[in-house]
Order: structure tokens, then C-alpha cells, then sequence
């Protein structure tokens, strides 16, 4: 069994294997993935809502997102795997006067970098999206750019096409150890034996900060549960619906299959590893989507489950080497936008790791803005 590598990546989530798509398709070298669990993406992956947008608050994210949904409309031309991008958009609703203010100044940021984005009137969102109820609501805004992919998907398109470019991906390989002379890396260790390889790339989502500590690296990353319910069919969700953001509650919701699918962020939540439901959060959501959409009255819970955002204290990626070590390299604490933007931060890590000028400027997602101090939180987080 081959056991020299140019690169070892931690994860197999859309991340991992988004990243070594472009490094493979940079044709960097002998790449080797390992995920811990059965299948790659299984993780926080699965678990997503599967929302996709660029309306966010901070420069570098909406700059991230935009090359992102580059890829998601062009995914099959990129890497040769079929996947649908359903473009219906994304709307938030802003029901008070300190909202406006803070989402128009997001709004002419975004519109300021080439984003189609607008404000909308109540009587718009009842258009976009007729079940929603408008009379709190004083604007919207909306992007047509935003929309819905299916991450299993995309995250099999990325597997496949990685898989044809000659990357190696280990499945139920845990990494146990990272190996460190010199204060270089110089590869990993795993219950079935050590690889080797000058660089080490941690993708592994909500247990990041746990493979920064192997080699002394602090990643501000913790794992926060969150929670999603869908309902069974309703013949009252049109097929053009957007994602819809109650920004006042929190909620957000989507045309799921036949029904929708509706989440909520509970920042009374303590870090932790704990997936399990827990039943109040699930009667939370859905009275929060109940108020804003009253004919779910007569709808039927079909499914539910609990996953982990990979959170930092900005809610801002981390893409960047370690200062503490040689050859580590971090990309990951999305904090609940890691498969909208994976496909632009795989772009832009696959850029920085082959010491080139970064398409875009992502200093504010240095590993070391923590510790320096210079951070910019992301507003538009749900």
C-alpha cells in the first residue's frame, strides 16, 4: 500500500474533497484523503439545508460566494459530474427599523461588487412567495443568483471527478496523531499506520479544533448542534419559492421536495459533539415557521435531524498555514455556510497552498486573526 504523499487531507466532507478536486486538477501531486467515517460525506455535510447564496455582510464572504456560485452553475462543465443548481433565490425578511438599516448597508456593499441583488416590498415577497405572511414586514431583500443544490450531489460529483484525477480517498481511516520533526509536519497517523507527506491539510469540520491540537495549533473552531424539520407534502409551497429568511425569528426555510424545510439557529446551545434531537428545539422551529407561515396549521412533521455547524468567534472561515507549524494548512469553521462556499475557498485554498497571489484578498480569514485581533464579524449568519 502506497504510503508517500504530496498532500494529506483530513475530511472527506465537500470541503476535503472540493479542495482536492482543484489541487489534483493543479495537477499538485499524489493527494490522499482520509475520512473517519464510513462514507465521505456523512458528516456535517449530510446534514446541511443545502442553501446557497451571496448575500452576506462582509466583503470577503460575498466575494467567496460569488466564485462559488460560479461553480454551482457551471458544475458539470468544471468537473464532468452532473448536478442541479436551482436558482429560486434567497429572501430576507426584515421586520424592524435596525435590521433595515443593517441589511440595506449589506445590500449596497453587495451591490457595490456586481451582486443583482434588490429590495423588495411586501407585496413582492407575496409574490416570490405567496404562503409567507407580510403584514410585520417593512422590506426583503433578494438575490435571483441565490438558490438550492442538493450537497450529496454536489459532494458525489466532486468524489467522482476527485476519484478520475488520481486522488486516493480512505474511508474509516481516523487521524490519530499528526507527525511533527522540526517543527515541520511530516505526515499523519491512523490505526492502520502512518502516511507521509510535507503537508497536512485540516478539513475536518467541526473536529478541526481537534486536529489543530495534535500539532500544537490553536483553530478557533467549536461544533454547535443544530436542528431541521421537514414537513410532508403541501400543495400551498410553489416550485419558484426562494430560501426564505425571517431575520426578527431566525428561521429559515425552503421548498423541500414536495413540502419544506425549515431550521433555526438556537444560540442557547452549549459546544459540543452531541447530534441527538433534542424535542424543543424541534417545537421551536415549528412555531417560528408557524407564525410566519399560518397554513402550515395543517401540516405533518415528515423528518428531522440534528447536525453540527463548525463555528468561530466571527463566523468567518478560516483558510490559511498555522503559524505554530510548518505545512499544516487550515480551511474550514464555515459556521453554517460551508457548502455554499466550498467551492470558492477550494479555489482560493488550492491558490495559496501553490504560493500564488489569492484571486481574492482573504487576510480576514488568516488562522492568526484571533490571536492579533483584527477580526470583522459576518452579520448575515442563520
Amino acid at each position: 500500500m502506497k504510503t508517500n504523499y504530496d498532500a494529506i487531507i483530513i475530511g472527506g466532507g465537500i470541503t476535503g474533497l472540493a479542495l482536492a478536486f482543484n489541487m489534483a486538477k493543479a495537477k499538485f501531486g499524489d493527494i490522499l484523503i482520509l475520512e473517519k467515517e464510513l462514507f465521505v460525506g456523512s458528516g456535517a455535510t449530510a446534514k446541511c439545508a443545502g442553501g446557497i447564496r451571496a448575500q452576506f455582510s462582509s466583503k470577503v464572504n460575498i466575494e467567496v460566494s460569488i466564485k462559488a456560485i460560479e461553480v454551482f452553475e457551471h458544475f458539470e462543465e468544471i468537473t464532468g459530474e452532473p448536478a442541479l443548481y436551482d436558482q429560486v433565490g434567497y429572501t430576507f425578511l426584515l421586520t424592524d427599523e435596525t435590521t433595515v438599516e443593517s441589511y440595506t448597508k449589506a445590500f449596497e456593499l453587495q451591490k457595490s461588487l456586481g451582486l443583482d441583488v434588490r429590495m423588495l416590498s411586501p407585496e413582492d415577497v407575496s409574490e416570490l412567495a405567496p404562503p409567507v405572511r407580510t403584514d410585520d414586514i417593512i422590506k426583503a431583500t433578494f438575490c435571483p443568483r441565490d438558490g438550492l443544490g442538493d450537497p450529496h450531489e454536489f459532494l458525489q460529483g466532486y468524489f467522482r471527478a476527485s476519484k478520475s484525477l488520481g486522488v486516493e480517498i480512505l474511508t474509516e481511516t481516523p487521524v490519530t496523531g499528526v507527525l511533527v520533526t522540526g517543527g515541520k509536519v511530516t505526515g499523519v497517523k491512523t490505526p492502520t499506520g502512518e502516511f507521509s507527506s510535507p503537508l497536512v491539510i485540516n478539513a475536518a469540520g467541526p473536529f478541526a479544533k481537534l486536529i489543530g491540537e495534535m500539532v500544537g495549533a490553536k483553530v478557533h473552531v467549536e461544533p454547535y448542534r443544530r436542528q431541521i424539520v421537514t414537513s410532508g407534502q403541501l400543495n400551498f409551497i410553489p416550485d419558484t419559492m426562494p430560501m426564505v429568511v425571517d431575520v426578527s425569528s431566525g428561521l429559515y426555510c425552503h421548498r423541500e421536495s414536495k413540502g419544506l424545510l425549515m431550521g433555526w439557529a438556537d444560540d442557547s446551545v452549549e459546544p459540543g459533539f452531541d447530534e441527538s434531537q433534542d424535542p424543543d428545539y424541534n417545537d421551536n422551529i415549528l412555531m417560528k415557521a408557524l407564525d410566519r407561515i399560518p397554513r402550515l396549521e395543517t401540516a405533518e412533521v415528515a423528518n428531522s435531524w440534528a447536525g453540527l455547524y463548525e463555528t468561530t468567534p466571527d463566523h468567518n472561515a478560516i483558510i490559511g498555514f498555522a503559524d505554530e507549524v510548518a505545512g499544516f494548512f487550515i480551511i474550514g469553521g464555515f459556521s453554517g455556510h460551508g457548502f455554499m462556499h466550498a467551492p470558492g475557498a477550494a479555489i482560493i485554498a488550492t491558490e495559496m497552498i501553490a504560493g500564488q497571489k489569492t484571486s481574492i484578498d482573504i487576510s480576514r480569514l488568516a488562522p492568526n486573526r484571533f490571536v492579533e485581533g483584527s477580526i470583522e464579524k459576518e452579520v448575515n449568519v442563520i
